[in-house]
């Protein structure tokens, strides 16, 4: 059942994300899931380098944490994707 949870977190959490970030229309429900649950990881090492490490259980502390990473993925993927989306269309 654990997976199935992480699966609907994640979802929920990238999805989320991408509205914030404005790129849902540039990235499906599988790519969602996986910023969801990568953003998680990420918010829950950004936490426990700030001291805040005891997150644990689906929880709005715990969504917040990974949207947070969730928010800071996409932040960082999306310069690369449009640079990279750019050469493709020069070439």
């Amino acid at each position: 059942m654990g997976i199935i949870l992480w699966i609907i977190f994640g979802g929920l959490v990238g999805w989320v994300a991408s509205l914030i970030m404005k790129t849902e229309g540039e990235q499906g429900v599988v790519v969602d899931i996986i910023v969801g649950i990568v953003g998680a990881v990420i918010g829950g090492w950004i936490m426990i380098f700030f001291g805040q490490g005891n997150i644990t259980g689906f929880n709005l502390y715990s969504f917040i944490v990974a949207l947070l990473g969730a928010v800071i993925l996409i932040a960082i993927v999306k310069p690369i994707r449009r640079r990279n989306s750019i050469k493709i269309v020069n070439k």
